[in-house]
């Protein structure tokens, strides 16, 4: 981290400096600045454990929708994270995972998914009481996306058709029809996301093979998608949230099933550049992260030894 001195003076040659004047104040250095890391500051427990869940907001709600359970089979769930005790209010038409989920409009709306039966084009629209609608079709079905909010707009990143990893971005807005706005710059899958300051942020991911490292920056209103930096790992089936001006990539893993990692990493959208921000008190790939009230809430996940996690973490900067 650079630390800014201030200089208090020196002379040249050999002649004495003037004495100070009563008024004469030395400058100060500026305090140096700290970088906030996130802990978590309070831990409840979610209905049953589940991996994979997809996290969105519905008006003053939080909820988590789909995911697999501790056997690995699908689950229909739509639980309520808060406010209040974490609950069940609802269910989808059909158990699904892998699905991405974000908030418009005081709604949630889910993104394809997988089943048993494979993918899904279904678009869900989901009220904060558990309500679920049809609100449209994706272009083709599709699993594994990360979905964003922003602007009044869902943008559903990546994904797999379960032959094709995807470089799309797709916009969708209630009652129009689903646009293909940009182009990763690589196939993804499992990708971390956020939407922050005008600009979808999207970190790691996989092909299905091989976990990535990339950062990509996607400015919707240039249809731009490039790699602004890098991570310091590759890192696959992790999760993402914006806090305070900054996107923080939460666990995660590599290529290996039992390779979870607890790293929390900090990333500026402007710069792309990467730092430490804390660790998760466990080991966790598949797990779902959101930004609420002013912290971060992280539900479920996967560990080293195949545990499936039914912990949430409300994560806060300090």
């Amino acid at each position: 981290m650079a630390i800014a001195l201030a200089a208090a003076g020196c002379g040249s040659g050999t002649a004495a400096a003037p004495p100070a004047t009563p008024t004469a104040h030395r400058a100060k250095a500026p305090a140096r600045r700290t970088r906030a890391v996130l802990h978590v500051v309070a831990s409840r427990s979610l209905p049953a454990p589940v991996q994979l869940p997809a996290l969105a907001r519905a008006g003053a709600a939080v909820l988590a929708v789909g995911g697999l359970d501790a056997r690995d089979v699908s689950v229909p769930d739509v639980v309520r994270l808060a406010p209040g005790r974490p609950r069940r209010v609802g269910a989808l038409p059909q158990a699904i995972h892998d699905v991405g989920a974000t908030g418009l409009g005081g709604r949630a709306y889910a993104f394809g998914g997988g089943s048993a039966s494979g993918p899904t084009a279904a678009i869900s629209a989901i009220s904060s009481g558990g309500r679920v609608n049809t609100a449209g079709r994706l272009p083709a079905a599709l699993s594994d996306a990360t979905a964003v909010a922003l602007a009044g707009t869902a943008y559903v990143i990546g994904g797999y058709t379960t032959t094709t990893p995807l470089r799309s971005v797709l916009a969708f807005r209630p009652g129009r029809p689903v646009r293909d706005i940009a182009t990763l710059p690589h196939p993804l899958r499992y990708a971390a996301a956020a939407a922050l300051g005008g600009r979808v942020l999207v970190a790691g991911g996989t092909n299905g093979t091989t976990a990535r490292d990339e950062i990509v920056s996607i400015d919707p209103s240039r249809h731009r998608a490039r790699v602004i930096g890098r991570l310091p790992v590759r890192l696959g089936h992790a999760a993402g949230a914006a806090l305070g001006g900054t996107f923080y990539v939460l666990g995660g893993r590599g290529d290996g099933l039992s390779s979870q990692r607890a790293a929390i990493w900090a990333v500026d959208p402007n710069t792309g550049r990467v730092r430490r921000a804390g660790r998760l008190p466990a080991a966790l790939s598949d797990l779902g992260a959101i930004t609420a009230g002013g912290r971060v809430l992280v539900a479920g996940g996967r560990d080293a030894r195949g545990v499936v996690h039914r912990e949430l973490w409300e994560l806060a900067r300090r």
